[in-house]
């Protein structure tokens, strides 16, 4: 069989060549959106936890720290801020241990649950928990009676790797920190 002038077509092995470069365009793509879909989870994960973390540093800064109106002191060390609602069986602005930001501290820890709600505190990571939320509270050392500096940290709880005793050894990409400073007002 002849061809006739206009009457050409594809040969097979420029079909397989196109069908290749086809492949490996899709391929190429495919693999962009798993790393797409990877970081947007990721991001999704540092957000709340950023989010987790602001809550904390307003419910610290919202406690009783300033002067009554015969210029005394006002400090809240009572208030419980690892249950919600928060009680008032805790240590409120109680200067934290030098190590709450680092290990699972009585008092300056809680656990949220995937939607961050507060489902226990202590040292020990209960089930189900997806977040641990730390806190520390420490007078800053050139006014340490009428100033706090507040630090917030919280991580997901597949992402961190210990020493076995609860004691952090470096930080990870999902870990949200936040500091504020909270100064007594007078009335």
């Amino acid at each position: 069989m002849r061809r006739r002038d206009g009457e050409s077509g594809f040969s097979l092995i420029e079909t397989m060549i196109a069908t290749m470069l086809l492949a490996t365009a899709v391929a190429g793509t495919a693999q962009l959106m798993v790393i797409a879909t990877r970081g947007n989870i990721a991001a999704q994960r540092s957000t709340f936890a950023t989010t987790l973390a602001q809550d904390k540093i307003e419910t610290l800064r919202g406690l009783a720290w300033g002067f009554d109106e015969l210029g005394l002191p006002i400090n809240d060390y009572t208030t419980n801020l690892t249950v919600d609602p928060p009680t008032n069986d805790g240590v409120g602005l109680s200067p934290s241990p030098g190590d709450s930001l680092a290990a699972n501290t009585t008092n300056y820890v809680d656990y949220l649950d995937r939607d961050g709600r507060i489902i226990g505190t202590g040292p020990t990571v209960p089930n189900g928990a997806s977040f641990v939320r730390r806190w520390s509270i420490e007078p800053l050392p050139t006014n340490p009676n009428n100033t706090l500096i507040l630090q917030v940290m919280v991580y997901s709880t597949g992402d961190r790797v210990d020493d076995g005793e609860g004691v952090v050894l470096d930080r990870v990409r999902d870990e949200a920190r936040l500091v504020s400073v909270k100064t007594r007002k007078s009335r």
